[in-house]
């Protein structure tokens, strides 16, 4: 077969125009394959669409929709994951509708976030499959929003309507983000936004020259898995090969298999799924794997663990995965999904960090053995666009070494909020102080701290969750990463710990006692112990004993309260990850009892009961396999915080 790729075409500057310049141009080239495995143990049944046959369904679909639909409407896309959805949100851009990437209506523990978002965004149709028709008219209850079922739109209505003249600067999607305590916000992506960005990611992964297959299981819903599953191969022209995210958490080694089957294959995964794969994966099932072609393994959405990556490799350095594949990466959907990321065929950036200096705001490099040392993963560097690292309260660029609020600027940066015209302004429009020499322009205020180190982005932590005892700064994910090494009843990756007001009479977290009306903050910690014990078969005491005093030892810090939960009770966002603003909101009602022992998630078993999203739902159920999955080797306190590429 002919794998030779053809040059990227400068004049296209949407998605639409890339897919109709490959279907001219390649048509019968492959353009996605999605893989359905119907029962265990299958090897999977393809479904392969080619550029023409790509293009031919985007614009039938896209010719039912703007019938439906006056250009700058929004489309929700409620689909499984498949060709469909693929089809669907193309379609929606393709007509000059604004698409609004959701999920299925069934997919457990959404629906309250899932109504908020339609309310929000007002769709004028949804774009679904017949399958899920049904459930979609009972969500809109009688709206009068249309509905349009992508699987029956006949191939003869492509030629319905003219080719809509989409302007590049005119919005393209809605990407909600994940909403902790406050409704989901909808990110303004245009249509030269997502361009950009997918030529960025291209560009840093090294495949915006040579050929490559993007293999993912990530949900489309996800910014990262839309972007790199989506509209990357678009702008490439290149294979997307996908799965469900299901298929996945069932067997891993199927995504293995099918980065393996693809020369110059490029992977996208959260830290969980390597830990995953690399406890889960069998002797057996490695025996005919093959991944010496694995172009690049992209690791991010959420903290990134050294350890994990090593054992990973470790685990299939005889499949002959290359050392160099491993990418870890930094994003935020404000910025489209990609920001920085460590090259492929660079080693990967470890910098060890004297845990004092750091609290105080300084990168200084400490020795990797020393206990007090904080390890963290370098996340390379942009591309395309250009990142500072700002004081948040003066607004002016800090030097390499000192650690403060990453900002960003570049063409892939969303427009705003939707319907949020401050909070907008806030984020997206802020500028720098400091006269002539300060960087111009508007910059976005990404809300998470880092510092530059050798010329590579190291993220360390959000500014909002920054825990402040006694003057000190204590990033909540490193307390964390402390509290589940400490004993092996706590449920790695599913702890929370955050700042709760004092109560007067207190000790603060050093210990002194606090004067009556000056109580300070004080510091709980939620875990959920794993899934092989019970709270009642657990020796609560020695467990939170343990926890205290790990915590204490290594960061100098009393913890107020520990509590434990059974699984499933930390709140978690739609994507999977651990909400500490929704979890301290829980705490504070009063959801999780007292120290110790916490009631959530027992008896119903309902979502409100867990206070997130649940352990059945597609992230959840992920997060839960992984964080116990057999054979995996506790995890490393090093980390780094990488919220999207993710």
């Amino acid at each position: 077969m002919d794998r030779r790729h053809p040059p990227l075409s400068p004049a296209c500057r949407t998605l639409p125009q890339y897919v109709r310049h490959w279907a001219d141009t390649t048509p019968d080239r492959r353009a996605l394959t999605f893989v359905d495995f119907p029962a265990p143990g299958s090897r999977g049944v393809h479904r392969t669409l080619t550029w023409r046959r790509l293009d031919l369904r985007v614009r039938a679909i896209a010719a039912r929709l703007a019938a439906q639909a006056e250009p700058g409407a929004r489309v929700a896309v409620l689909c499984p994951q498949g060709t469909e959805y693929v089809t669907g949100f193309l379609a929606a851009l393709t007509a000059g509708l604004v698409a609004v990437p959701l999920y299925p209506p069934g997919l457990p523990g959404h629906g309250d976030r899932l109504s908020g978002v339609l309310a929000d965004a007002r769709p004028a149709a949804v774009v679904t499959t017949s399958r899920m028709a049904s459930e979609v008219r009972d969500l809109l209850n009688g709206s009068g929003t249309r509905i349009v079922c992508a699987d029956e739109v006949p191939d003869d209505e492509a030629d319905d309507r003219p080719p809509v003249d989409v302007d590049a600067e005119a919005l393209a999607y809605l990407q909600y983000t994940s909403g902790s305590t406050r409704a989901p916000a909808g990110v303004e992506i245009t249509h030269a936004n997502v361009v950009a960005n997918a030529g960025q990611a291209l560009a840093a992964y090294g495949a915006d020259t040579g050929p490559v297959t993007c293999v993912g299981w990530l949900p489309l819903y996800h910014d990262m898995g839309l972007v790199l599953s989506v509209a990357a191969p678009v702008v490439r022209g290149a294979l997307s090969v996908l799965m469900d995210p299901a298929a996945f958490l069932n067997e891993p080694v199927r995504w293995l298999r099918l980065l393996g089957a693809h020369p110059r294959a490029i992977g996208a995964a959260p830290n969980f799924a390597y830990d995953y794969c690399a406890g889960a994966v069998t002797d057996d099932q490695k025996a005919d794997l093959r991944l010496d072609g694995v172009a690049a393994l992209i690791n991010g959405s959420e903290p990134v663990r050294p350890g994990t990556v090593e054992r990973f490799q470790a685990a299939f350095a005889d499949r002959g995965l290359p050392v160099a594949a491993h990418c870890p990466s930094y994003g935020l959907a404000e910025a489209t999904v990609f920001v920085s990321a460590a090259r492929p065929g660079q080693p990967l950036g470890r910098f060890a960090l004297d845990r004092d200096a750091l609290a105080a705001g300084k990168a200084l490099p400490a020795r990797p053995d020393d206990p007090r040392a904080v390890l963290l993963a370098g996340c390379g560097t942009p591309a395309g666009q250009r990142v500072r690292i700002a004081d948040p309260v003066s607004r002016t660029v800090l030097p390499e070494g000192e650690v403060g609020e990453v900002w960003v600027r570049g063409p892939n940066v969303g427009r705003g909020y939707w319907n949020r015209r401050e909070e907008s302004e806030r984020v997206f429009g802020a500028t720098f102080a400091g006269g002539a020499d300060a960087p111009d322009g508007r910059w976005l205020r990404t809300g998470d701290l880092g510092a530059v180190l050798d010329g590579q982005l190291i993220v360390t932590g959000r500014l909002k969750d920054l825990v402040i005892v006694d003057g000190r700064n204590h990033y909540p994910q490193d307390l964390e990463a402390t509290a589940q090494d400490a004993h092996p009843a706590v449920r790695r990756d599913r702890l929370a710990a955050f700042a709760v007001p004092g109560r007067t009479g207190e000790t603060s977290g050093s210990g002194e006692a606090s004067k009556a009306g000056e109580a300070g903050e004080r510091v709980v910690l939620v875990a959920e112990h794993v899934r092989a014990a019970s709270l009642a078969s657990l020796d609560v005491p020695a467990v939170v004993r343990a926890v205290r005093g790990a915590v204490s030892t290594r960061h100098g810090l009393r913890l107020a309260e520990v509590v434990l939960v059974p699984p499933g009770a930390v709140a978690r966002t739609s994507s999977g990850k651990v909400s500490r603003a929704l979890t301290r909101a829980r705490y504070l009602e009063g959801a999780y009892g007292r120290e110790g022992g916490g009631e959530a998630g027992r008896g119903s078993g309902g979502d409100a009961a867990r206070g997130g999203t649940p352990d059945d739902s597609i992230g959840g159920a992920f997060r839960g396999a992984a964080g116990d999955a057999p054979g995996t080797a506790p995890a490393s306190s090093a980390h780094v915080t990488s919220r999207t590429v993710g």
